[in-house]
C-alpha cells in the first residue's frame, strides 16, 4: 500500500456542482450511488452462496443553502402538464492539496421530490434534492 500524507485526504470544501451547465454555487454537500441488484444462485458442491448481477438502481441527493426557487421554477409547470423534468448533472471536487480533481458526469437525471416550502424562524434555509440517475461517466479520476 502506498503512503499518504494526511493533508491530500480531499476535503468536500472544495466541491462544485452544475445542472444542465448552470454552476450551482450554493451547494453544499453531494452524494450519488449505485445500488447493485442481484439474484441468488444455487449452485452445488460449495455451501457458499452464488450471486448475478441483475440491475442497478443509481440515486442520488445534492444539498443545498436554499437561496433562490430554482428546483420550483424548474419543475413545477412539467410536474403540472404530467411531465418528466431530467437533467445532467456534474460534480466535481478538487481540493488543491490533493493528488488532483474527481469529476463524474450523471446523466439521465430526473428528481424524485419536489419541496414547495421548508422553513422554521431562527434556522437558516436548506434544501435536499433526492435524484435518479440512469448513466455516469468519469471525467477525470483522482
Amino acid at each position: 500500500m502506498q503512503d499518504f500524507r494526511p493533508e491530500q485526504v480531499i476535503n468536500g470544501t472544495f466541491g462544485q456542482l452544475w445542472i444542465d451547465d448552470m454552476y450551482m454555487a450554493e451547494v453544499t454537500g453531494l452524494e450519488a450511488k449505485v445500488s447493485i441488484e442481484k439474484q441468488e444462485v444455487n449452485q452445488v458442491g460449495t455451501l457458499a452462496k452464488g450471486y448475478k448481477v441483475t440491475g442497478v438502481d443509481c440515486k442520488g441527493t445534492a444539498k443545498f443553502n436554499k437561496v433562490t426557487s430554482y428546483f420550483i421554477n424548474l419543475m413545477s409547470d412539467n410536474l403540472k402538464a404530467g411531465k418528466t423534468t431530467t437533467c445532467t448533472i456534474i460534480s466535481k471536487l478538487a481540493d488543491p492539496e490533493s493528488n488532483g480533481a474527481e469529476r463524474i458526469k450523471f446523466t439521465g437525471c430526473t428528481f424524485d421530490e419536489l419541496t414547495l416550502a421548508n422553513w422554521e424562524a431562527k434556522k437558516l434555509g436548506e434544501e435536499s434534492v433526492p435524484f435518479s440517475f440512469t448513466g455516469w461517466e468519469v471525467l477525470d479520476s483522482i
